[in-house]
């Protein structure tokens, strides 16, 4: 029955995108992907920050306390989980805005431009079977074959679950990466795996998913998400000032500076918010 329920939901949210334009993914108002007083809002990561997990950082370090579990060699991903992409993910997450992770995906990819090694496939963090048919998709999936061919390795589903801890977000680390220890399995993975998740918090299960595939072959596994959470005392400014509406957001041609991670300055960087 839920199974039913899911799919419906999805195929409900496919005609509305064909037969309504797009709408802000941030305030779900204004223009498409975001409008320009969500842009100004959006928290954009740039170095100076950890080498290993991009967290924001006062000068760039090798490794930091907000680093996630060892499996993972290296973490990127473009914005702070705050505001408009908080709602955005939301929307991909538990809205069926499938395009969200069209338009995640381009500054993705610009976040891992840094990684000093060429992937050989790009995988995902996989849903529980209940909550897939719930949910009708699976974002992180979503998130993944949008970033693949930009990224120029194959999407491949090289995990599965095999359990279900319920839900984490009162769980502290420790109790995180106990509850997701054994929840995943994979047959064999190749060379270097990008793992592609929505939102990287304490990496806990990233980590069990990491260590699957280590363990499955795989030589080096990164993780890449469309936003981290950034504790209050580390949290850069948000980008400064609005630029004209457009199908990409923190892209050039806007003016709208990315900002650095320690002192709100101007960043030449952009990254690319779907076109």
């Amino acid at each position: 029955m839920s199974s039913g329920r899911g799919s419906v939901r999805a195929v409900a949210a496919s005609l509305l995108d064909a037969l309504f334009p797009k709408r802000c993914a941030g305030c779900g108002s204004g223009p498409w992907p975001f409008c320009a007083r969500c842009r100004s809002e959006l928290v954009v990561l740039s170095p100076p920050w950890c080498e290993r997990c991009g967290a924001p950082a006062p000068r760039s370090t090798v490794a930091c306390r907000d680093c996630p579990p060892d499996p993972i060699a290296i973490a990127r991903a473009p914005f702070g989980f705050d505001g408009p992409i908080r709602r955005a993910v939301h929307r991909l997450k538990f809205g069926g805005w499938r395009a969200v992770a069209d338009a995640l995906a381009g500054a993705m990819v610009e976040a891992w431009a840094d990684v000093p090694w060429t992937p050989s496939a790009v995988t995902w963090v996989p849903l529980s079977r209940d909550r897939l048919a719930a949910r009708g998709y699976d974002q992180a999936r979503a998130l993944a074959r949008a970033v693949a061919p930009r990224i120029g390795a194959p999407a491949l589903p090289l995990l599965r679950r095999i359990g279900d801890p319920g839900p984490q977000a009162r769980r502290g680390a420790a109790a995180r990466r106990e509850a997701m220890r054994g929840m995943f399995a994979a047959e064999e993975a190749p060379g270097r795996v990008v793992l592609v998740d929505d939102v990287l918090t304490t990496g806990a299960t990233g980590g069990a998913c990491a260590a699957t595939l280590l363990a499955a072959g795989a030589e080096t596994v990164g993780l890449l998400t469309a936003a981290r959470a950034v504790s209050s005392a580390r949290r850069p400014r948000p980008i400064l000032g609005h630029g004209p509406a457009s199908g990409s957001v923190v892209a050039p041609g806007y003016g709208s500076p990315a900002v650095d991670a320690s002192r709100g300055r101007s960043d030449p960087r952009k990254p690319t918010l779907g076109r």
